[in-house]
């Protein structure tokens, strides 16, 4: 299968785990996938792969999912439980960071296998989590932000779709070019990270359009009471 068919699988697979969340767990289950987001995008990042003829980072569907929950807690229970989504992503992503290099000092056992692999994958992560830190907390409060003042100007349901990409196509922008800057300067030549900025923007930038069917169902879902309290 090419890389182009597996990423619209993990679409449907992130779009359909957030949904099947919020029907089952209510708030609590959109609480619950802002830090699965942010940690497995963390991971997923330090993987390059090609995609439609470029090569872009692997962790930008799921993390881009995030800004699709904050935007569901925007429109369905306001600004304040959006901010609280960001807060927990922020905690989640610090506590993680934390924890795996803390686990990095430890002195591997006699017939351990897994540590090489573990400094390969983790040892990298300071400043991937650095970047990722900036970059989430500038551009998740920008998204909440700019969702609230759109829905005051624009409040009507059919409006959702403006509100949603309008919000998250600049609030990502300005994660991208946040993260690509402090996550790879020096990592890479200048042609290659200005490839993976646009490469992993206009694979966002797909992502929020492809989800605007998502917070429509979502609210869809809440009017019609078919969201259990929490």
């Amino acid at each position: 299968m090419s890389n182009e068919l597996l990423w619209f699988a993990m679409l449907v697979v992130n779009f359909s785990f957030i949904l099947i969340a919020y029907r089952f767990f209510g708030r609590l289950g959109l609480f619950i996938w802002i830090p699965i987001a942010t940690i497995i995008a963390n991971i997923q990042v330090i993987k390059l792969v090609g995609l439609f003829g470029f090569e872009a980072t692997l962790g930008n569907i799921v993390y881009a999912t995030s800004f699709l929950v904050t935007d569901i807690l925007s429109e369905n229970y306001g600004k304040k439980d959006a901010q609280k989504a960001v807060l927990i992503g922020f905690f989640s992503l610090l506590a993680f960071t934390l924890l795996t290099n803390l686990a990095l000092w430890f002195k591997p056992g006699s017939n351990d296998w897994a540590s090489e692999h573990l400094q390969q994958i983790f040892g990298f992560m300071p400043r991937i989590a650095l970047g990722s830190l900036c970059a989430y907390l500038v551009a998740q409060f920008n998204d909440v932000y700019v969702y609230n003042l759109l829905k005051r100007k624009f409040p009507a349901t059919k409006w959702i779709w403006v509100r949603n990409n309008v919000s998250t196509m600049v609030s990502q922008f300005l994660d991208t070019i946040i993260f690509t800057v402090i996550a790879f300067w020096g990592s890479f030549e200048l042609p290659v990270l200005i490839e993976i900025f646009w490469t992993t923007y206009l694979l966002k930038w797909v992502v929020a359009a492809l989800d605007t069917p998502c917070i429509y169902y979502a609210k869809h879902m809440f009017k019609k009471n078919k969201i259990p309290e929490g």
